[in-house]
């Protein structure tokens, strides 16, 4: 049964009218009847209209019909109100009939349909606009599958969004998320949240300033400082959305993921949380933390569970060692972790250029395992060792011992070039195969050649004078250095050669075939670095 609106007229000698009625609510109808007369009421006053857009009152344990300064309004004892299909519940409201506005206290709920639940402690209801402000020590707002805690919300029960300006948190079946600001669409299953937001989930912590959570996607969009923590690792950037279910995350400004085993930093990424599997773009930094290992590129992919890494786009990779820097530049990098024994092995393709502070090369491709401290040259490779030095063949094995070039083995069409400074010009030494030895301070120390012999070196007296040019061929060939020169050769075979005195030395014969002097080549540091054209 629905309580109808009355038209109420005050005595013109009052400036109050008030009608209290209790029991049920065919008793109040009659007694308002029969308790309002002529003196009181105009011929209008039994006239009942009904107005679809006022609360209507379903329920209630008394009611007070009062006029006051001609507005018209009702307190309710115990009510139950209903307006457009909701239903509100209070120990005591005061409905004002003019303004179409409840004051509402004391076990507050408002019900709206089968979804949407607000409870607390007051309730301010705007008919005309179907607002309803909730407050109270504990303001809840639950629909079929969350639950909304703080202490003031303000719904708008016709586009079914909820706002809360207090902290408040939220809970469903996975996530439990707190913020100190947020909107919630009862419609759209969309949240959005403000100032300190926090998402908390079984898999992994999320915290941000702006998030906007999409309960049906499952995906949430941040704005503003985010860090993303599981047991896997760390994810921080600034901008970008996360799925709640897939675990996979897209940044698009600057974005770092760190874990146990390695750094990849890039200005946009996406990162499977599954996986931990990272694609970066834009300035792509790649750090391995075992052995200091950093790869550098315009784009690059990590798959943890393989320990690869994929870098290109003036890729280059520093591997800091004691307290040297090896610096490797190519085309495309590739980084292998082995778990193992925990080393890694680098392999750089096409356009390869090599810079350490004792050594430099160029080559088509390139390999260096960190546990052997070895590095492979292919494909026509050319190095520098100090600034006396060139080496190249088709192949180059340099190995390190205590991050200094201990030997260089050279195979097939091997050429050894040594500047003299003394005399002005070089030594040389070809073969198939050559092995290098170098000293500690750097300095070659000896050549050792094997197959298909041939020397070019220039030869002086106790007085440093050039006695003439030694040109030699034989098969295999043992040449001592010092101080960049040649101090001692031992010839095994059937040696063929003969020593041209200074003045008989023609330009021909100062240069083996195929000698090609190419230090305007060797590699910068900042060449290595993509710092220079």
């Amino acid at each position: 049964m629905i309580q109808k609106n009355y038209n109420i007229k005050c005595n013109p000698f009052k400036h109050l009218c008030v009608i209290l009625i209790k029991g049920n609510i065919l008793q109040k109808a009659f007694f308002v009847f029969m308790f309002l007369s002529p003196f009181w009421f105009n011929a209008n006053v039994l006239a009942q209209t009904k107005n679809e857009d006022l609360v209507e009152i379903l329920k209630s344990d008394e009611l007070e019909i009062i006029n006051e300064n001609g507005v018209d309004s009702r307190r309710v004892t115990n009510g139950v109100f209903r307006h457009k299909g909701a239903m509100l519940y209070s120990n005591l409201a005061i409905q004002n009939i003019n303004t179409n506005v409840i004051e509402a206290f004391g076990n507050v709920k408002i019900v709206q349909g089968d979804t949407v639940t607000i409870t607390g402690d007051t309730l301010f209801y705007y008919g005309n606009t179907r607002l309803a402000i909730v407050s109270g020590n504990k303001t809840i707002m639950k629909d079929r599958k969350r639950t909304l805690t703080t202490r003031k919300i303000e719904y708008n029960m016709a586009s079914g969004i909820a706002n809360y300006k207090l902290p408040g948190r939220t809970v469903d079946e996975e996530n439990i998320l707190t913020s100190k600001e947020g909107f919630y669409n009862t419609q759209t299953k969309e949240f959005t949240y403000y100032k300190n937001v926090r998402l908390v989930n079984k898999k992994y912590t999320l915290t941000t300033d702006t998030l906007l959570y999409n309960s049906i996607t499952k995906w949430s969009y941040f704005n503003g400082a985010t860090k993303i923590v599981n047991k896997d690792g760390t994810v921080t950037g600034t901008r970008g959305r996360y799925n709640t279910e897939s675990a996979e995350s897209a940044f698009h400004n600057r974005t770092t993921v760190d874990n146990e085993t390695y750094t990849l930093t890039a200005d946009s990424l996406v990162v499977d949380g599954k996986s931990n599997n990272g694609q970066g773009k834009g300035n792509v930094v790649i750090v391995a933390k075992k052995d200091k290992t950093v790869l550098n590129g315009d784009q690059g992919y990590y798959w943890k569970a393989e320990g690869f890494s994929k870098i290109f786009g003036h890729a280059y990779v520093r591997n800091v060692v004691s307290e040297d820097t090896l610096y490797i530049r190519a085309d495309t990098l590739y980084s292998y972790e082995n778990k193992v024994d925990s080393t890694r092995k680098l392999v750089g393709h096409k356009n390869v250029f090599i810079y350490k502070s004792d050594f430099q090369g160029k080559c088509d491709s390139i390999s260096y395992t960190s546990a052997d401290s070895v590095i492979r040259f292919f494909q026509k490779p050319v190095l520098w060792s100090d600034q006396h030095y060139q080496m190249e063949a088709d192949s180059i094995t340099a190995f390190l011992v205590n991050n200094a070039i201990n030997r260089m083995l050279l195979k097939s069409k091997s050429f050894v070039i040594s500047e003299d400074t003394l005399v002005r010009q070089f030594n040389q030494v070809k073969g198939r195969t050559i092995n290098a030895y170098f000293q500690k301070n750097n300095q070659l120390k000896q050549v050792l050649v094997d197959g298909n012999g041939e020397s070019a070196y220039y030869a002086i007296d106790n007085k440093n004078k050039s006695i003439g040019l030694n040109r030699v061929e034989c098969g295999r060939m043992n040449l001592l250095f010092q101080d960049s020169k040649v101090s001692r050769i031992a010839f095994i075979g059937k040696p063929d050669g003969r020593l041209i005195p200074p003045s008989k030395i023609k330009q021909t014969e100062r240069e083996l075939e195929g000698f090609n002097w190419r230090i305007k080549d060797k590699p910068t540091k900042a060449k290595t670095m993509w710092q220079e054209p």
